[in-house]
């Protein structure tokens, strides 16, 4: 029994302010969850199984490059991200934890890193160090032995 869930057409889940994804491009389709039993294990399929082909979805192109090149277990070979959700008892908490779970996937790797800018130690931490390391030597040279010459 493979049921899709239902969805409004026109419904649309958000990714940032300006990008969107139409519900109609996820596949959400209930399975049996695994793990431990109770006495609706066998009869009620509770657990979410998402699909989203980034290939035909309505994503820019930036965002369909960074998903395709991220390197992610829940990302197949054909560039379709696959999301289990089975930690809830309810089939609704659990489609709503896959679809946050593909807007925080999706939102990493859209994210882009700020370039670090190189910094050099000021003139007086420099000569500060200098002159602790120059302290310290002293001070190990008072250590070793005395010779008489």
């Amino acid at each position: 029994m493979n049921l899709l869930l239902f969805m409004p057409a026109d419904m649309v889940l958000a990714i940032t302010d300006n990008v969107s994804i139409p519900l109609h491009e996820i596949t959400l389709t209930p399975i049996r969850a695994q793990g431990a039993g109770g006495q609706n294990v066998n009869k009620v399929a509770s657990a979410i199984h998402l699909r989203f082909d980034i290939h035909s979805s309505s994503l820019p192109p930036f965002y369909k490059e960074r998903l395709l090149a991220l390197r992610d277990s829940r990302l197949t070979d054909e560039g379709i991200i696959v999301i289990k959700a089975q930690q809830h008892r309810t089939q609704e908490k659990n489609r709503d934890a896959a679809l946050q779970r593909l807007v925080l996937l999706i939102r990493k790797a859209v994210h882009t890193q700020k370039k670090r800018q190189p910094t050099r130690p000021s003139g007086s931490a420099r000569k500060k160090r200098v002159d602790s390391k120059t302290k310290r030597g002293q001070v190990k040279s008072l250590r070793k032995k005395v010779t008489e010459s």
